[in-house]
């Protein structure tokens, strides 16, 4: 069993910076692949990034390519979504997800474990 708490949202103007956290507990959480996905009102949940647990592959939403990074700090079971040069669209619930199943980490049901979220609102 895997917690996952997500903190780091607020209101930033465009162009700003936010670094999103997410604590996970639990053991063997180096194991896990993780991901970022978000949701803005009226739309479906979408993918944002992934680490791999092995050799910390990342793999980007074509829409953040550039401005985000994906990292992972397994010494705090941890990882994190540094977010620069935001943009209104980018407003969103964004969430952070647990893996065992690794593969397409992009796809949402390759997910065991979900975060509660947290809100993210760019101001134009």
């Amino acid at each position: 069993q895997v917690e996952l708490v997500e903190s780091g949202g607020g209101l930033v103007q465009a162009g700003g910076s936010l670094r999103l956290s997410c604590a996970a507990s639990g053991r063997s959480f180096s194991m896990y692949d993780m991901g970022w996905f978000r949701q803005a009102p009226g739309k479906e949940r979408d993918f944002v990034a992934a680490i791999w647990s092995v050799g910390g592959t990342t793999r980007y939403a074509d829409s953040v390519k550039g401005r985000f990074t994906i990292s992972r700090d397994n010494a705090k079971n941890t990882i994190y979504l540094q977010m620069n040069s935001l943009k209104p669209e980018d407003t969103a619930v964004y969430y952070c997800a647990a893996s065992g199943a690794g593969g397409r980490l992009w796809v949402q049901d390759r997910y065991n474990y979900w975060g509660q979220g947290t809100q993210v609102t760019v101001s134009s």
